[in-house]
């Protein structure tokens, strides 16, 4: 697939330790930690859910309502997204699955990975590999464990960015499950 929309994103701590997201299209999120690979979130229009770091790049988004999305983190700030017009929740576009990277440029890596976007979409387009459309209950299970396995060796979690970069008393911001 070589085409995809960037969409950039700032993020600001608040003083209750949630992280207060402002896409550039206008669009508004309200972040928390709730555990070591989960990001509970809702936005401005009521919805809500959680993300999940299920593999060393693999962040798989829940809805409320059950539906389910997956992501794949590039690093320095950058994940991408397969999205399905179909689905109401999602912006109006072509009637095929569509790629969209939204980019952190709350931090320095982000800033980077806002770069590299922007070269990359010049240079290289199409070069954005696509994150699984679904996935069965054992491959999730399977990248859970291959991402236990590689932090109890000290390997990291993402490309660039490690998963523990969003803590609540850490300043760097530029990894929290796209």
């Amino acid at each position: 697939m070589s085409s995809y929309q960037t969409i950039e994103f700032t993020d600001e701590l608040l003083a209750d330790g949630t992280v207060y997201r402002r896409y550039r299209d206008g669009r508004q999120e309200w972040r928390r930690r709730a555990g070591p690979y989960l990001v509970e979130w809702r936005d401005e229009h009521g919805l809500t859910g959680t993300d999940e770091q299920i593999g060393a790049a693999i962040i798989k988004r829940v809805y409320a309502g059950g539906k389910v999305r997956y992501g794949r983190d590039l690093g320095y700030g950058r994940t991408v997204w397969r999205q399905h017009p179909a689905d109401p929740t999602d912006p109006p576009q072509a009637a095929r699955p569509v790629l969209f990277l939204t980019v952190n440029r709350s931090a320095f890596g982000g800033r980077v990975g806002a770069l590299l976007a922007e070269i990359g979409a010049r240079a290289l387009p199409g070069l954005l590999i696509a994150p699984p459309l679904i996935m069965t209950a054992v491959e999730e299970a399977r990248l859970r464990r291959a991402l236990e396995e590689r932090l109890s060796r000290g390997d990291g979690g993402g490309g660039g960015d490690s998963i523990y970069a969003w803590e609540d008393d850490s300043p760097d911001l530029a990894d929290d499950f796209g």
